[in-house]
C-alpha cells in the first residue's frame, strides 16, 4: 500500500465515519423530540450559542449531502 492510498482511505473513512454519525446523531434527536411530543405534547428547542447553532447547520448540511450521495450510490448499484 502507497502514502497515496493510505491517506485517500483515511479521508475515505472520515468522510463516512462523520456522515454516518450525523445522521446517527439525526435520527437520535428525533427520537428525542418525538418523545418529548409524546409525553409533553410539544418540542421547545432554542440555541443562543451562535458557534453551536453555526456548527449544527453544518453538519445537519453534511448530513444532507452525504444522504443523498449514499442514496444515489445506492440507486446507480442496483441498475
Amino acid at each position: 500500500m502507497t502514502a497515496d492510498s493510505t491517506s485517500n482511505r483515511r479521508i475515505y473513512l472520515a468522510f463516512h465515519g462523520l456522515g454516518l454519525s450525523c445522521i446517527g446523531g439525526a435520527i437520535f434527536l428525533q427520537i428525542l423530540a418525538f418523545s418529548s411530543i409524546l409525553y409533553q405534547g410539544y418540542f421547545e428547542a432554542v440555541e443562543k450559542n451562535p458557534a453551536i447553532l453555526s456548527s449544527e447547520i453544518v453538519l445537519t448540511a453534511f448530513a444532507l449531502i452525504y444522504f443523498i450521495y449514499i442514496y444515489q450510490r445506492l440507486i446507480r448499484s442496483v441498475k
